[in-house]
């Protein structure tokens, strides 16, 4: 009895892992589809451009710009992408960005196998609402470090989790090194973050000696890495690097430096850049708050644990002044398990509303789609109307589901998913590509100094800022020269060429650069550009 028992154990729980491969890997297609050939842009151009560096000169520890190490990172999600590159002997949207999506499917592998031994409908339901939010949808398709440390922290939860409740066993030298990893893709935070979820989880359970225990082994770790961090910095670029890194990656982020919001920041602005599920999880705690409170079982037990996990991630993140929407990208698949459980627990009238409210909002997606484009569709200027036919084919695929399938609740889901990812993809992703495009620009730019060779002045594009959406245009090693002010750039040697915004060009009349007129106008980062030829007296 008892030997069939674990049997039919193991086959269910084999069922579970078959299912969520698949889950996951349809995951991957879908994050990753029509991705290969675009061009970088924004918060992009960066790693794309450390990436190419590393494609040129080969790995080092930290990654590099204009041949220099840069302090703010370690190299390792620079790594994932020069190893995907190598095949392709170029860095390009696809090796930029797969590591990303290859995160965010791991993540819903993950979650359906925590769900699914209590419910499939929940974990997919769960997943759905993960997938329809906007700013996972953005750092899937993206070089997302934020998305690297959400896999990283809520696979040692999940294992955490298993340990106790899916007979799996203790994997605590993976959790370690998964800990690592996390302090080598984000720095400090990387390891905070994943050790805060698993101990808020040792904390609801009451596991006081594996709270004290894993703390305190988090603890020694955390000391060793960033020991190591600093010794790999001080051999990588001396002294003055290393304080460069501790600035950076310890004081910028507590100070402000890096960006700054208030203390309740997250808890307010969420609503919005973690809609629908973080608005939706609020609503059911408040639900579960109001109900009898003595329902009880794994599913509820789940979702304290998600809850206590989620606000350490919202709490601990408050703490530092450098606040970015990104920043708490591992609380959402948390509150995601948290706004789909209404259709996990049958009892309670609030639960019996907002299941209603999330099908009605899941039916209405493509219409709201719909209304949305033909609204905009004269500032769009893309064509529209195979966008438009599909979004119509879901809708009343979904109307059909409504009232037809016994898989209402998922079908309606996977519709409401499968019209915002078009929409997304088909739609704003090459308008947004379109605005802030520096390809043609700076190749066009590039073409005219290979044709007459004179050193690059980049004025007023800093550093670290606009210059390196130029220098990600580059496939060589370049060393501009980088002006500031009027003074500096009239001091340049000449001959010259000279690449600046259009306003401050114009802020140059009345000098000798001022007089020049534009080689090359163009439209670049969603700005006015323009390349002179500074010549010989």
């Amino acid at each position: 009895m008892a030997g069939g028992l674990g049997s039919r154990l193991i086959v269910e729980t084999m069922s579970i892992r078959q299912q969520s491969l698949v889950i996951g890997l349809l995951a991957l297609l879908l994050f990753s589809a029509g991705v290969y050939q675009q061009a970088a842009i924004g918060f992009d151009s960066r790693f794309v451009l450390f990436a190419q560096e590393m494609l040129r000169h080969g790995p080092s520890i930290f990654p590099t710009s204009y041949g220099e190490p840069y302090p703010d990172y370690t190299a390792v999600s620079t790594l994932f992408i020069w190893l995907l590159s190598l095949p392709l002997g170029e860095v390009n949207s696809l090796s930029a960005w797969l590591p990303s999506a290859m995160a965010g499917a791991v993540i819903v592998t993950l979650m359906y196998r925590l769900l699914a031994p209590c419910s499939p409908r929940w974990a997919l339901l769960s997943i759905a609402l993960m997938l329809m939010t906007s700013t996972f949808i953005t750092e899937t398709r993206a070089v997302s470090q934020d998305l690297l440390l959400s896999a990283v922290a809520f696979a040692v939860f999940y294992l955490g989790y298993a340990a106790d409740h899916c007979a799996a066993p203790r994997r605590g030298w993976l959790i370690l090194a998964l800990l690592v990893l996390g302090f080598g893709i984000r720095g400090p935070i990387g390891l905070v973050i994943p050790t805060g979820m698993l101990c808020s989880y040792l904390l609801v359970n009451r596991q006081w000696q594996r709270l004290f225990g894993f703390g305190l082994s988090a603890a020694v770790l955390l000391a060793a890495c960033v020991g190591g961090l600093l010794w790999l910095a001080e051999r990588s670029g001396g002294p003055a690097f290393m304080h460069d890194v501790v600035r950076m990656q310890f004081l910028g982020r507590m100070d402000g430096s890096e960006g700054v919001g208030g203390s309740l920041y997250y808890f307010t602005r969420s609503l919005g850049n973690y809609a629908l599920a973080y608005p939706l999880a609020l609503l059911v705690l408040a639900a579960l708050w109001l109900t009898d409170s003595r329902q009880a079982g794994p599913a509820l037990r789940l979702v304290h644990c998600c809850t206590a996990a989620a606000l350490i991630v919202l709490i601990g993140l408050s703490i530092p002044q450098a606040k970015k929407a990104r920043y708490v990208l591992p609380m959402l698949p948390m509150v995601a398990i948290i706004a789909a459980y209404p259709f996990q627990v049958a009892q309670g009238r609030v639960f019996t509303w907002l299941r209603a409210a999330m099908l009605g909002l899941w039916l209405l997606m493509p219409t709201v789609l719909i209304t949305g484009l033909l609204i905009a569709q004269r500032r769009l200027a893309v064509p529209l109307t195979s966008v438009l036919i599909v979004l119509g084919a879901l809708q009343v695929i979904a109307i059909v589901m409504l009232f037809k399938s016994p898989w209402r609740a998922q079908a309606l889901a996977a519709c409401a998913v499968l019209a915002l990812w078009l929409v997304y993809i088909l739609v704003f992703e090459p308008v947004e590509r379109r605005l802030y495009d520096t390809q043609t620009f700076s190749r066009a730019a590039l073409a005219l100094v290979h044709k007459d060779p004179a050193p690059l002045v980049l004025h007023g594009m800093g550093k670290d800022a606009k210059a390196i959406k130029f220098m990600v245009n580059v496939d060589e090693d370049v060393q501009p020269v980088f002006t500031e002010s009027i003074q500096a750039l009239e001091s340049v040697a000449r001959p010259a060429w000279l690449m600046m915004d259009l306003n401050d060009y114009k802020a140059l009349h009345g000098t000798v650069a001022g007089t020049l007129q534009p080689v090359l106008s163009g439209r670049f980062d969603n700005n006015d550009f323009v390349l002179l030829h500074f010549l010989k007296d």
